[in-house]
C-alpha cells in the first residue's frame, strides 16, 4: 500500500512540477535562441537539453519523499506514521457453565529503534519495562505487555487467569464486542484479532512510514556515512572500500573495452570475423556474469583476478556490440563518397568509420559501466577483503540498512560522476552527433 501511495505522489509531482516551470519559464524566462527559432523540435535529439530546474526538483523530490515516508526528526512534511504510546483495551473470558469476566490489558508500543539511538543522557535507549497493574478481583486477571512498533504479540491472557484454556475458557468478547476465533476490529491505534486458537492479538498501527529496517531517515543515513568515513567498517576506511570497488570497474572496463571494439569493429568490417564470432558474442550476451562467478572462482581463484575478469566479460560483449552497431550504421553514402575522392580501405576505416561510429560506442560504454558496477557487488561476495560490494552484503547480514543505503548511494554517485565524464568526453570528441 505504501508503494502505492509514494509512487502515486511521485507522479503527481513530477506533473505538478512540470506544469508550473513551463508556465513560469513562458511567463518570465522566454528567451529567444537557437533552439527556439527551430520549426521542428519533437524527434530532434539536438532540440532536447536537460532542464535544470527539472533536475533540482527531482532531486528534492525524492528526497522528500524519503524524509516524509521514513521516521526522520528533520522539519518536513511527513506521512502518517506509526502509532506510540500507551493503548488499552477489554477482553472478555467465559466459562463452559456461561458465567464470565472482563479484565483489561494495558499494551505500550514503543520505538522498535529504541536501543539504536541515544537517550538525554547520550546512553543508548532501553526497551521499556511493563507497565504495572493491579490483577482484579475476577477469575479473569489484568495484563501488561510492551510492543515495538511495526511489531505484533499474541497476548497470554491465560498465563495468570484463575482458569486455563484446559477448564475451557474461552475469549469471547474484545473491547466489548463479540469476536470468534479468526475474526478482528479495527482500533485506532491498531489491529485487535483471535486467532484462529482464540488468543488474543494485537499490532499496533504502522501508518504509511517505513520502518528503519526497511529504510532508515535521511540523518541516520548520513551520521553513518560520518561514522564511516571517521571509524571505517571491518578494518577499512569508506575510502578504501571505495578506491577498491573503483579500480576493479575501471579495470575490468578498460580491458573490456580495449578487446571488445576492436572485436566489434572485425564483425562489422568483415564476413569471416562476423560468421566467427558472432555465435560466440551472441550466446554470451544474454549469460548475466553472476552466472560465471562459480567458473571464475575454480578456474582463477578467489583472489583480484577472477574479479577482474568477470568484470572485464561483463564488458567485453556489450563493447563488441556497440561497436558493430556503430559501423552498420554508417552511412554507406559517406563511404562511397570517400571511395570516390580515392580513400584507401585504411583512410576509410580512421576517416569515417570510426568517427561515425563514436556515438555508439560511448552510448556502450556508459551501459557496460553501468552493469560493471553492478556486477563488482556479486563479485566482492567471494573472499574480499573490502570494497563497497563487500560492505552492502555483510551488512545485510547483520540488517544493518543504513550502511547498505550508504554504499548504494556512493554507487550511484559514482557511476553518475562517471557517467557525466563520458558524455562530456563525447561531446568533445563528438560535436557532430546529432547534427549530420
Amino acid at each position: 500500500m505504501t508503494g502505492i501511495i509514494l509512487l502515486s505522489v511521485y507522479v503527481a509531482i513530477f506533473v505538478a512540477s512540470m506544469v508550473a516551470v513551463a508556465w513560469a519559464t513562458k511567463q518570465f524566462f522566454t528567451r529567444a535562441d537557437y533552439i527556439s527559432l527551430k520549426t521542428v523540435t519533437f524527434g530532434d535529439e539536438s532540440a532536447v537539453k536537460p532542464n535544470r530546474a527539472a533536475s533540482v526538483i527531482s532531486v528534492f523530490a525524492i528526497f522528500a519523499l524519503w524524509a516524509a515516508f521514513t521516521n526522520t526528526s528533520l522539519p518536513m512534511i511527513k506521512a502518517k506514521g506509526p502509532f506510540d504510546g500507551p493503548v488499552e483495551f477489554t477482553y472478555t473470558a467465559t466459562l463452559p457453565d456461561g458465567s464470565s469476566d472482563d479484565a483489561t490489558v494495558l499494551v505500550l508500543v514503543y520505538p522498535e529503534d529504541i536501543q539504536l539511538t541515544n537517550g538525554p543522557d547520550g546512553k543508548p535507549g532501553k526497551i521499556p519495562a511493563k507497565r504495572s497493574v493491579e490483577l482484579g478481583d475476577g477469575f479473569a486477571k489484568n495484563d501488561t505487555l510492551v510492543i515495538p512498533r511495526y511489531g505484533s504479540k499474541l497476548v497470554a491472557v491465560f498465563a495468570n487467569d484463575e482458569f486455563k484454556k484446559s477448564d475451557g475458557v474461552t475469549v469471547t468478547h474484545l473491547n466489548g464486542q463479540a469476536v470468534a476465533p479468526g475474526e478482528e476490529i479495527a482500533l485506532s491505534e491498531g489491529r485487535l484479532a483471535l486467532t484462529d486458537k482464540g488468543t488474543p492479538f494485537f499490532e499496533p498501527a504502522t501508518g504509511f512510514r517505513m520502518a528503519r529496517l526497511y529504510l532508515p531517515a535521511p540523518e541516520v543515513a548520513s551520521n553513518r556515512f560520518l561514522k564511516l568515513n571517521k571509524e571505517g567498517y571491518r578494518n577499512f576506511t569508506l575510502l578504501q572500500h571505495t578506491w577498491a570497488s573503483l579500480s576493479r570497474v575501471l579495470y575490468g572496463f578498460l580491458f573490456g573495452a580495449m578487446l571488445g571494439i576492436p572485436l566489434g569493429y572485425a564483425m562489422g568490417l568483415t564476413n569471416w570475423a562476423r560468421g566467427w564470432f558472432d555465435p560466440i558474442v551472441e550466446f554470451m550476451r544474454p549469460v548475466p556474469p553472476l552466472a560465471l562467478i562459480p567458473l571464475m572462482i575454480i578456474w582463477f581463484g578467489i583472489g583480484e583476478t577472477s574479479k577482474i575478469i568477470l568484470l572485464f566479460l561483463a564488458a567485453l560483449w556489450i563493447m563488441a556490440i556497440a561497436a558493430r552497431s556503430g559501423v552498420s550504421g554508417v552511412a554507406i553514402a559517406k563511404v562511397h563518397a570517400a571511395y570516390s575522392l580515392g580513400a584507401s580501405k585504411w583512410q576509410i576505416l580512421l576517416k569515417v568509420i570510426i568517427p561515425n561510429s563514436l556515438p555508439e560506442i560511448f552510448t556502450g560504454a556508459r551501459v557496460a559501466m553501468g552493469v560493471c558496477w553492478g556486477t563488482v557487488v556479486a563479485a566482492e561476495l567471494v573472499a574480499a577483503e573490502k570494497g563497497l560490494g563487500m560492505m552492502i552484503m555483510v551488512a545485510a547480514k547483520f540488517q544493518l540498512t543504513d550502511i547498505v543505503i550508504v554504499g548504494i548511494i556512493l554507487i550511484g554517485v559514482i557511476g553518475f560522476l562517471i557517467d557525466i565524464g563520458i558524455r562530456q568526453l563525447e561531446s568533445w570528441l563528438v560535436p557532430w552527433k546529432g547534427k549530420v
